[in-house]
């Protein structure tokens, strides 16, 4: 099948618009469950009235595994900031409504995040056994009501339609606490902006009631946690300041 010239590429997938759907080609290199590990997550976001594109297909092309959705006419809040960064509040504002909303939810059928940061931690080979005990042991003494997480929202998985938004890439979801999704679009931010995660998170706890100092909490644990993704060698250098920098003050 031609699908004609990609119109985005990230780590793990391929994006093509065909017939008013997207469709999401995967990388050889994933596990052949991928596809169907992501569509379910969409799937159950969907079911339960958030504000995500319709699975419609999940299937192979050209041997490798995809995904085909409902195609949201739009663009992302990221895209719209970088054209016009006077109004950073505002969209800030809109995304944390509906990372808010997403965040009221309670799921089933999700895997657990304390699950999914235990897998993660363990497998990184930039820490040490010691480093890994200690952060694993500050997770597990975390207590939290669970609720959906996006586990990876930030302003370029976010879509304005006309006036409704959409919420895109679910593969990270789980269920856990919001503080540490709130952590990690907070550290993703600082990728981008100092300036930009101080915004977030002033927005989001003026917002919630929640305070900075309880979501950093979170901050060695979900940092530990990015050093198992393909993170560049310059943003890997800050997690492992982050983590070493909170064990020097005897925070794990």
């Amino acid at each position: 099948m031609n699908l004609g010239k990609p119109i985005a590429t990230g780590n793990t997938a391929e994006i093509y618009l065909l017939n008013n759907t997207i469709v999401k080609v995967f990388k050889d290199y994933l596990p052949e469950t991928e596809s169907t590990y992501e569509a379910a997550k969409q799937k159950i976001a969907y079911n339960l009235g958030l504000p995500v594109p319709k699975i419609l297909d999940v299937t192979k092309i050209n041997g490798k595994q995809a995904i085909i959705m409902e195609h949201i006419e739009g663009r992302t809040l990221g895209d719209l900031l970088l054209e016009n960064w006077e109004q950073a509040e505002v969209y800030i504002g809109l995304s944390i409504d509906q990372q808010q909303r997403i965040h009221s939810v309670k799921a089933d059928g999700l895997e657990p995040m304390k699950s999914k940061l235990h897998r993660q931690i363990a497998s990184v080979r930039r820490l040490d056994e010691k480093q890994k005990s200690m952060l694993l042991r500050k997770l597990d003494s975390f207590t939290f009501e669970n609720r959906l997480c996006h586990g990876d929202f930030h302003l370029f998985n976010v879509i304005l339609a006309d006036e409704n938004m959409f919420v895109i890439d679910w593969v990270d979801a789980s269920v856990g606490d919001i503080r540490a999704d709130v952590c990690r679009s907070y550290l993703l931010y600082q990728q981008f902006s100092e300036e930009l995660a101080e915004l977030y998170m002033k927005i989001y706890c003026d917002n919630s009631g929640l305070r900075k100092e309880e979501i950093m909490e979170w901050a060695p644990i979900i940092a530990a946690a990015r050093l198992s993704e393909s993170v560049e060698s310059e943003v890997e250098e800050r997690l492992i300041e982050i983590i070493e920098g909170c064990q020097a003050l005897g925070e794990f």
